[in-house]
């Protein structure tokens, strides 16, 4: 963080790709305390971010170069790497096994899940996930040798 102009206002690199993460009321922990987001509007590839209770440059200036953290989501949807990790690869179609996940490769399109017995898998084919278990709808010969 750094303080942008006289008011109190900070940028904010925000590292996250939930859109509540920047919306006032927003709370996020430092080294120092809590701080709650009031208002907050988009810079960039960064956001400008009014805090309660910090005003004025000084106030702004002693967040310079702290790091932001906060409580995690609850999101059942999510799929988190090291859940997908040894969990069972289920076909949609048949309900057969296609193998068992032993890595997640990041690719910008989609990342990938390496099976064990080497197939890549787009993330973006999963149409339910349970512990354990990934269902895919897998496209016509993505596994085929």
């Amino acid at each position: 963080m750094r303080p942008h102009g006289l008011k109190g206002d900070v940028v904010v690199d925000l590292v996250s790709n939930r859109a509540e993460r920047s919306m006032p009321g927003s709370v996020f922990m430092t080294d120092d305390g809590e701080l709650r987001i009031e208002s907050s509007r988009p810079f960039g590839r960064r956001w400008i971010v009014t805090f309660a209770g910090v005003t004025g440059i000084d106030a702004a200036e002693r967040l310079r170069d702290r790091v932001l953290r906060a409580e995690p989501i609850d999101d059942p949807s999510v799929l988190w790497v090291h859940e997908l990790i040894g969990s069972a690869v289920i076909s949609h179609d048949d309900g057969r096994q296609l193998g068992t996940v032993r890595a997640v490769v990041a690719n910008p399109i989609s990342d990938l899940l390496e099976l064990d017995e080497g197939g890549l898998v787009p993330l973006r084919c999963v149409v339910d996930h349970s512990p354990g278990r990934i269902v895919f709808e897998i496209p016509i010969g993505l596994l085929d040798l």
